[in-house]
């Protein structure tokens, strides 16, 4: 409980602000989220191109997945 309290005291401290303040700040959150997510995508890339690297992934064709999806 101690987060969501961190968290409403944050939000209540965002409302005290004035409308600029409060729109600079989510635009700041937004970046950093979007920043976040886009360092992520790249984390799950270079993790992809590795395992590719090792072999541990092979090309298959799209009737190929299909197939072994089928068996399931």
């Amino acid at each position: 409980m101690k987060t969501s309290t961190q968290v409403n005291d944050i939000l209540q401290a965002i409302s005290d602000l004035d409308l600029e303040e409060q729109s600079y700040i989510a635009e700041i959150l937004t970046k950093r989220t979007i920043e976040l997510r886009r360092n992520q995508i790249a984390s799950r890339a270079k993790e992809a191109e590795e395992n590719y690297r090792l072999g541990n992934v092979r090309a298959v064709t799209v009737e190929d997945l299909m197939m072994d999806s089928s068996n399931d």
